[in-house]
């Protein structure tokens, strides 16, 4: 039993490390939105940094207009780059989980 302890830790402490392995990865996979009209341009890491945005001029003489623009652009943005970081992350979490008995929470 204690050898399986060993184990379950070694495994554990494996698994910890290709999650920052992933993290920092996820600093170089960009994700890109734009507004349906393609006004408004926005790239973002897959950890949800905001790399870069592009925007149309005619988008500077309405405020309200661009505020609105880039709600709309970042969150859809931020709802991808989540998505990735989960998917990514969630499968080295659960390709590195110990057989652990009552433990089946990442199934």
């Amino acid at each position: 039993m204690f050898g399986d302890l060993m184990g379950m830790m070694g495994k554990l402490k494996e698994t910890q490390q290709k999650i920052e392995e992933t993290k920092r990865r996820l600093d170089t996979v960009l994700v890109d939105e734009q507004s349906s009209d393609g006004l408004l341009k926005v790239t973002l890491t897959a950890n949800r940094t905001i790399e870069s945005i592009d925007l149309d001029e005619s988008l500077l003489g309405d405020k309200e207009q661009l505020e609105d623009y880039l709600i709309l652009v970042l969150n859809k943005a931020i709802e991808k780059a989540t998505n990735v970081n989960e998917a990514e992350l969630g499968a080295v979490a659960k390709d590195g989980m110990p057989n652990i008995p009552g433990m089946d929470m990442f199934k």
